[in-house]
Formats: structure tokens, sequence, C-alpha cells
């Protein structure tokens, strides 16, 4: 296990425990979050090393990396998804000021294939081999491993996209920095995330399948996307709502704590119900580089 010494934000080393939750999808281990003293960011430490990573993510469970139909939950998934597609094409449309993107942990490529049948120039970064073979072979798909995203041009891509892919990150402060020198000066970067603050967060605490751990080394709320993009002289412009990702959230909690889908119903309707700008379950960021 790798422990991390400094907050990933603010580099200040003392943390208090935040609490302890289960991987429910794969080792059934359980892992802990702490907060940072000083800014008071959330992350998962100790973490398993980077060459131990990749088999927490070994699950069918896990849709985001697959197209798979079995199960209540993936089949939502799946309706739901071609709906998104559709409304993320249509963000990236509307802020984009030329044709050049990438896609950061595209998957297996679904996003990819929608941009590239929209016209644009689309390439996909992602680590995960298989996931690359299936966008390939499904999508004829522009898609790289994402130890090219180092050997990409800087100011090349009118807009980066990062689907639930931030709280992945290994490497944060590496790979952002790279990110953002690859960003055009007019560029936007859209990242989404999930909100540590939201109803369905408060009210799940250690079920809420968004904290996903291992996998997922950080925990966001709005304050903290701000803080931790201000070092790469980022700005936020405009902050989205993901309305059906309280729904799927609460379902996989209550699955997790025993519970039934009215009940996971219920909970992300009030979590959508009780939410203003900036406490939705999950949340899209679009940011630019400051002075532009």
């Amino acid at each position: 296990m790798n422990d991390i010494k400094n907050c990933p934000i603010c580099d200040q080393t003392e943390f208090t425990p935040h609490l302890k939750a289960v991987d429910y999808t794969v080792s059934k281990d359980t892992f802990s979050i702490v907060t940072c003293n000083n800014c008071g960011f959330h992350f998962t430490n100790p973490i398993p090393t980077l060459d131990k990573i990749g088999e927490y993510y070994k699950a069918e469970s896990y849709v985001s990396h697959s197209s798979t139909n079995k199960g209540l939950i993936n089949k939502l998934y799946q309706r739901v998804r071609k709906y998104t597609l559709k409304q993320k094409v249509k963000l990236v449309k509307r802020v984009s000021k030329g044709n050049n993107t990438a896609d950061i942990g595209a998957g297996t490529g679904h996003f990819l294939n929608a941009c590239q049948e929209a016209g644009f120039n689309a390439l996909g970064l992602e680590p995960d081999a298989d996931a690359r073979a299936f966008a390939e072979k499904t999508f004829k798909a522009n898609i790289q491993s994402l130890d090219e995203l180092h050997d990409l041009p800087n100011e090349s891509r009118d807009v980066i996209t990062m689907w639930h892919v931030l709280e992945h990150v290994y490497e944060l402060r590496k790979d952002l920095d790279k990110i953002t020198k690859i960003l055009k000066p007019d560029g936007r970067l859209i990242v989404a995330v999930p909100n540590m603050s939201s109803f369905d967060a408060k009210h799940y605490q250690e079920f809420w399948a968004a904290y996903d751990l291992p996998i997922h080394l950080y925990h966001f709320v709005p304050d903290d996307i701000k803080r931790l993009f201000d070092h790469y002289e980022m700005e936020l412009e405009e902050m989205l709502p993901m309305k059906f990702d309280a729904y799927y959230v609460s379902m996989l909690s209550e699955k997790y704590k025993g519970g039934n889908n009215v009940k996971a119903f219920f909970n992300g309707w009030r979590s959508n119900m009780k939410a203003k700008n900036g406490s939705y379950s999950s949340q899209i960021y679009i940011l630019k580089k400051k002075g532009h």
C-alpha cells in the first residue's frame, strides 16, 4: 500500500480520519478516507500501489468500462447513456472553438465515437488494454494508451473531457500539468466527478457507491475543484448537474446496504430535489485558462 504523505491539493501533511468503507465490487476489503486538516480535501489513504491498483478494476459491475446489459442497474445505465451521450456532445459543441478534442479515460469508446460521428477530430486516451481493444473493434475509434498523454503537443486540443476520470488519476499533479498544457489558450476542460457534499452522499455515508474505494482516490466538493485547478492557472467558468447520477448511485448504494430499488429511486429523487447549484450527486465543471 502507498501511504500518502502530502495532501494532493495543498501539500500539507496532517490529516484526520473521515470514514472507512468497503470495496463492494472486487476485494471486499476496507479502505479509509482522510480529511486534510489545512484545506479540508478528502482523499483515500493509504491506496494500492500503482502496479496493484489495476486489480481493483476487475469487476463486470464497473459499467463505465463495459457494455454489459446484465441486471437491472446495468440495463438502466445503458439506456440513460444513450441520452446522456447526446447531451455531452451538445455541450462539447457549445463550448468548443475548434474541432480537436481529447477524451481522457475514454473507456470503451462510446463518447469518443459520438464525438467522431459529430465531426470532431476526436482522440481517446485509455489505460485499460481491453477497453481500448473494444473501442477499436466496435467503433474504429482513434484511441491510444494513456501513456501517450505526455507525448501530445502542447496547445493542440480545443476541448478536453474527463467524464468521471479525475477521481482515478494516480499521478494527479503530473498528469494535470500536461493535460492543461495540451489545451489551447481559448480551449475548455470539461471535468465530471461525484460530489460528496450531495444529499445522497450524506444519506448513505459509508455505503455511498460513489466513494468506490479504493479506485476513487479523491472525493471532491466544488471548492476542491476550484482550489485544485488554481494551481494550473485555470478557473471555473460553469457548473452543471448530472441528475441521472443520483438515481444510479442510490441504486448501487441500496444494493450495498441490502435495501431495494424503491428506496433508491426515492432517495435519488430527494437528492435532486434538495440540490441547488453545487450540491448535485455528480457535477460537470467547465474550466478555462485564466485571462481567456
